[in-house]
C-alpha cells in the first residue's frame, strides 16, 4: 500500500472536516439531503453523458491501483527483465520462451514474442512498436483528460444546487416570518456549492491529474522496452545495451547487470 498517498487522502478530508466545524457552531448546518443529491447526482450524470460509464470506474480502479495500492511504474525492473532476456538471447538459450511467456507486462510481453518470432525485419518491427505505444498514449491520455475535465461539472452543480434553494426562499419571503427564515435557508442554499467545489478540488481533479501522469509513465516505460527491443534485434554489445537502457534512469537508479541473477 502506497501509505503517503492514503495520508493525503486522508489529509483531504480531515483539512474539510476542520474547515467545516470551525465555520460554525451548529456543523448540522453544513449538512444538505438536498444540496448532496443535485451534486452527485448532476456531476454522475454529466459524467454518463460525458464518458461511458465503464471508462470511468475503469479509470478509477487503475488510479486506486496507482495511488492506493502502490502499483506504479517500476523502470528498473523493466530494465533489468531486458537485460537478462538479452542475456538468455545471446546465449540461445531455448529457455527465452517461457521467460518471456512469463512476463506481467502486456507490452513488453507482445513485443517481445514479436520479436522473438523472427517473421519481421528489424525496422518494420520497431515501427509497429511505436505505433502501438503512441495508439496506447493518447487513447489513455485522452482518458484520463476527459475524467480531469469532469472537474468542472461539480460546482456548476452546486451553483445549480444553490439556485433552486435561493428561487425557493425568494418565493416565500412575501409569507408571515418569512425574515426568520431566510438566514437559515440561504445557508442551506449555499451548501450545494461547497459541496460542489470540495468534490471538484479534493477529489475529482487531483485524480485526473494522477491518470494523466500514469499516462505518461506508461508511454516512457513502452518506450523503454522498444529501446530494449531494438537493441536485441541488433545483438548489441550488452554493456553497451547496459549504458543506454540505464540512461532513462537517474544516476542512483542504475542498474548493473553483472549483478543480475542469471545475467551472465
Amino acid at each position: 500500500m502506497n501509505v503517503l498517498s492514503v495520508i493525503s487522502l486522508v489529509l483531504a478530508i480531515v483539512v474539510l472536516a476542520v474547515a467545516i466545524l470551525t465555520a460554525s457552531d451548529n456543523p448540522k448546518a453544513f449538512l444538505d439531503v438536498h444540496g448532496l443529491l443535485v451534486v452527485l447526482g448532476g456531476t454522475f450524470a454529466a459524467a454518463a453523458v460525458s464518458i461511458q460509464l465503464d471508462k470511468v470506474f475503469l479509470l478509477l480502479k487503475i488510479y486506486l491501483e496507482r495511488t492506493i495500492r502502490g502499483k506504479k511504474v517500476d523502470y528498473q525492473k523493466v530494465i533489468e527483465e531486458l537485460m537478462l532476456i538479452a542475456d538468455m538471447v545471446r546465449k540461445e538459450d531455448p529457455r527465452v520462451s517461457d521467460k518471456v511467456k512469463q512476463l506481467n507486462d502486456a507490452f513488453m510481453k507482445d513485443a517481445l514474442e514479436l520479436a522473438l518470432d523472427n517473421s519481421l525485419e528489424k525496422g518494420p518491427i520497431v515501427k509497429v512498436l511505436y505505433q502501438r505505444s503512441t495508439t496506447l498514449f493518447e487513447r489513455y491520455h485522452m482518458d484520463a483528460s476527459r475524467f480531469k475535465g469532469l472537474g468542472k461539472y461539480p460546482p456548476a452543480m452546486g451553483l445549480l444546487g444553490a439556485v433552486t434553494g435561493m428561487i425557493a426562499l425568494l418565493g416565500g419571503l412575501g409569507k408571515p416570518g418569512a425574515e426568520k427564515t431566510m438566514g437559515p435557508a440561504m445557508s442551506i442554499a449555499l451548501v450545494a456549492t461547497l459541496y460542489g467545489i470540495a468534490l471538484a478540488n479534493f477529489f475529482v481533479i487531483p485524480i485526473g491529474e494522477s491518470l494523466m501522469d500514469s499516462a505518461k509513465e506508461m508511454k516512457r516505460k513502452n518506450e523503454i522496452i522498444i529501446q530494449g527491443i531494438r537493441l536485441i534485434l541488433e545483438d548489441t554489445n550488452p554493456v553497451l545495451m547496459e549504458e543506454e537502457l540505464n540512461s532513462y534512469l537517474l544516476p542512483g537508479e542504475k542498474v548493473d547487470r553483472k549483478k543480475l541473477k542469471g545475467a551472465a
